[in-house]
């Protein structure tokens, strides 16, 4: 199986659209290649232009993992790029996170179920970048827990943190499949593209 990241870091076809423009990366610890490189390490080696970095809760690097515990915003000292916390003084990129960038790559390992916040931070990243006109590449990865569904779907007015949309408890989608469910859904209009995996 190959994962969005590694088709984006093979695929020269796909890299060559991102060439000349700013890129940004949201990912956390789980995101790595099959030689677990962190992907941010991965696209910088390959000669993507990175500009900025967004880590959601927990942090880019798992530098937050008790529960509740909100990260700061840095930069990086290899790169000399604001990494940005989406789990912190905000939960939605602002306007300054936004100038940074002209394509948004998301590389979450989700876990299929409703309430963990990745989902959550990738409805609140689609919605910005439909505000500020930016684009979204969804890198996708598997659903660990695979395709069932099971649960009660969230009521409307329900809507939080942890519960970002009408989805069950456990959705059975993946993180690129959410996007699009995201984007039809509350009608938001948004380049966005996924970058599926190859079998999968």
């Amino acid at each position: 199986m190959k994962f969005g990241i590694e088709r984006l870091l093979a695929e020269r076809a796909l890299a060559k659209r991102l060439a000349g423009r700013r890129v940004a990366l949201l990912a956390h610890p789980a995101s790595v290649t099959r030689d677990l490189e962190h992907s941010l390490d991965a696209l910088s080696a390959a000669g993507v232009k990175l500009t900025a970095a967004l880590g959601p809760q927990h942090g880019l690097r798992g530098d937050k993992q008790d529960n509740m515990v909100e990260s700061s915003d840095f930069t990086d000292p290899a790169r000399g790029i604001p990494v940005y916390s989406l789990y912190g003084a905000v939960r939605r990129p602002s306007a300054q996170m936004m100038e940074r960038f002209d394509v948004l790559l998301v590389d979450l390992q989700d876990l299929g179920c409703r309430v963990y916040t990745f989902l959550t931070t990738l409805r609140y990243v689609l919605e910005a970048a439909a505000q500020h006109g930016k684009s979204v590449w969804v890198l996708d990865r598997p659903n660990p827990i695979g395709r069932p569904v099971e649960g009660l779907k969230l009521r409307p007015g329900w809507e939080s943190f942890v519960g970002a949309g009408a989805l069950p408890m456990r959705h059975g989608l993946t993180l690129g499949e959410a996007a699009n469910w995201f984007i039809k859904a509350a009608k938001i209009d948004v380049e966005c593209e996924v970058v599926q995996m190859k079998g999968w």
